[in-house]
């Protein structure tokens, strides 16, 4: 659970910065008897800060649905032996929903203290750096809010996670595996009609919001829930998407023992390879979206200035894209510590089947090669469907935006908008890729191969 703790850590923390930074903002502009326009820039400030909170809170709910229910999915056993002798599925489901209840109150905790600190921190270097000294206390209550939220969004994915507890029943105690049940096959269904229709919904709002941004650039909020409605329906139906993605990576790692048996473990356990996919997809895809929706408006104006923007005007472009890209990067880190964290979790549950391996012949080396080639396997999937989706989401939000915007040579409305490529990022998200991976499988590599055959046989 430290993992998850971690993840509502992060995001909490993230949350109190962000409001304590904007409460900051607006005392500081409103100390200044020069500016004009403060009280806008305020509420700006305050809309953007509560759009990129929900963002990381909304990466950080579905990373821990995902940590629990791949949970849930080791503990089917021990969980139909408590069915067994006499425990319902309901009082199962509440015990793993009051973990998730702590786990979320002491990461708000940590991030609420972590997060003030950084506030108070950036306070005292902006007064020293920049003589920006103004009266105003870092500590409000209103930071309190964004530490409960988190605490209830941990508390409601731990839920929203442990829904399988529903469908163990207790015959599963009595052998290795069951049936899937009529009712476990039923709710299979739901959810994917549910991904299925959610996806629909959101490409047609996406695409209403694009024609309305011929219009009026606030087609761009039809289009912001076109893009959240379709890619929730993507994570709930992940088990849907990324199995064929993923066969399609396997065939890139040769035909080794080791890579062969990394190719079949994702794909013999889907929805657990889903799960640990969804959350890079999910990072990856927000950075990306941010950097060519970025850049597709630099290119606009440069079509709408006579071709290139003015040096100011592209510095203030490329600060504030630097700012928002290290903003949701904070999305992106809570996504892969829930890769670090599936993957360790995964290898742990098989433990027994390493053990097998083990005595069939196969070398630590070897071992430790396949636990390497399924994180890579998993990761590059991941970062090329997420560069593809952040693409298509960030023209989406800058077409939306922007395609009523006249540009020469004739000067009409509506305009087609170039998506622009940011080559230095797609280069920095590989790179990250590469790092992602090691890492990812540092910890996994190591437990796998402490446990001897003989013992984990034995479990």
């Amino acid at each position: 659970m430290g993992a998850s703790v971690l993840v509502a850590a992060i995001s909490g923390g993230f949350g109190v910065l962000l409001v304590a930074v904007t409460g900051l903002i607006g005392a500081w502009l409103m100390a200044d008897p020069f500016l004009s326009g403060g009280e806008t820039i305020i509420i700006v400030v305050a809309i953007l800060s509560v759009l990129l909170v929900a963002v990381a809170m909304y990466v950080a709910a579905i990373v821990t649905a995902n940590t629990f229910a791949t949970i849930v999915a080791g503990r089917t056993r021990q969980i139909a032996l408590m069915r067994l002798i006499g425990a319902s599925a309901r009082s199962q489901r509440s015990r793993i929903a009051r973990q998730g209840l702590i786990v979320g109150a002491i990461g708000a905790v940590i991030g609420l203290v972590g997060g003030t600190a950084a506030a108070a921190g950036l306070q005292e270097l902006a007064a020293r750096a920049w003589g920006l000294n103004v009266d105003y206390s870092i500590v409000q209550p209103v930071l309190l809010a964004p530490a409960l939220v988190v605490a209830l969004t941990t508390w409601v994915a731990a839920w929203a996670g442990s829904r399988r507890v529903l469908e163990v029943t207790p015959l599963a105690a009595l052998a290795g595996s069951a049936p899937r049940t009529a009712e476990e096959a039923a709710g299979r269904t739901r959810r994917r009609v549910t991904a299925v229709s959610l996806f629909a919904v959101g490409a047609v709002l996406l695409a209403l919001g694009i024609l309305a941004g011929f219009v009026t650039p606030l087609g761009v909020v039809v289009a912001f829930f076109g893009g959240l409605a379709s890619f929730t329906g993507l994570s709930l139906g992940a088990a849907l998407v990324m199995p064929p993605l993923l066969r399609l990576t396997g065939r890139l790692f040769g035909r080794s023992a080791s890579a062969r048996l990394a190719a079949e473990n994702a794909l013999r356990y889907p929805e657990r390879s889903s799960r640990m996919a969804i959350g890079v997809v999910m990072g990856v895809t927000l950075v990306t979206m941010f950097a060519v929706a970025s850049e597709s408006v630099k290119g606009v104006m440069a079509a709408s200035g006579g071709g290139e923007v003015s040096g100011e005007m592209a510095r203030l472009l490329d600060t504030f894209s630097a700012v928002m890209m290290a903003l949701v990067g904070v999305s992106a880190v809570i996504a892969a510590v829930g890769l670090v964290n599936l993957l360790t979790i995964g290898v742990v549950q098989r433990t027994r089947e390493l053990g097998l391996l083990r005595a069939l012949g196969l070398t630590g080396r070897q071992i430790r090669s396949m636990v390497l080639f399924e994180a890579a396997h998993i990761t590059i999937t991941s970062v090329v469907f997420g560069l593809l989706l952040g693409i298509a989401y960030g023209w989406a939000a800058a077409q939306s935006l922007l395609g009523s915007v006249r540009v020469p040579p004739l000067w009409l409305a509506p305009n087609f908008v170039l998506p622009g490529i940011p080559w230095l990022t797609v280069a920095g998200i590989v790179v990250a890729t590469a790092v992602l991976t090691l890492v990812a499988a540092v910890v996994p590599t190591r437990l796998a191969t402490r446990v001897s055959p003989v013992e984990a046989l034995a479990e």
